[in-house]
């Protein structure tokens, strides 16, 4: 079993402005802590951003300096604005790729036809 110290740690990170406004209730903490903490994953930390390309990178890239998991909700939508995948990749230097695992998951989950490249790409 896992010490208190080297216990492994999470932060989660709330993007969008429609949080910050009050105009959408985050829904996905609550759902997250439970599933964590039966794993012995300490939720730790949890911030709210707004979709602004460098809050959305210093937080993501703070939160992963201190924390063994980051989980991030909001900010991804089917919507020409979206800029969390582009932000966080940025974040970390890296190019935004298509898994492969993930479109066979979607191709099997939406009817032929309704995997279109703006669910493709969240």
């Amino acid at each position: 079993s896992q010490t208190m110290s080297t216990a492994a740690t999470a932060a989660f990170l709330i993007i969008g402005n429609e949080v910050l406004s009050g105009r959408t209730q985050d829904k996905n903490l609550h759902f997250l802590a439970n599933k964590l903490t039966p794993l012995g994953i300490r939720l730790r930390e949890v911030r709210v951003v707004p979709d602004v390309e460098a809050e959305i990178g210093e937080a993501v890239r703070a939160l992963s300096a201190k924390y063994t998991y980051v989980f991030t909700s909001g900010g991804i939508g089917a919507t020409h604005d979206d800029i969390t995948t582009d932000s966080i990749a940025k974040a970390f230097g890296v190019n935004v790729i298509e898994d492969a695992e993930a479109l066979e998951r979607l191709t099997k989950h939406y009817p032929p036809g309704e995997l279109n490249d703006a669910r493709r790409r969240m």
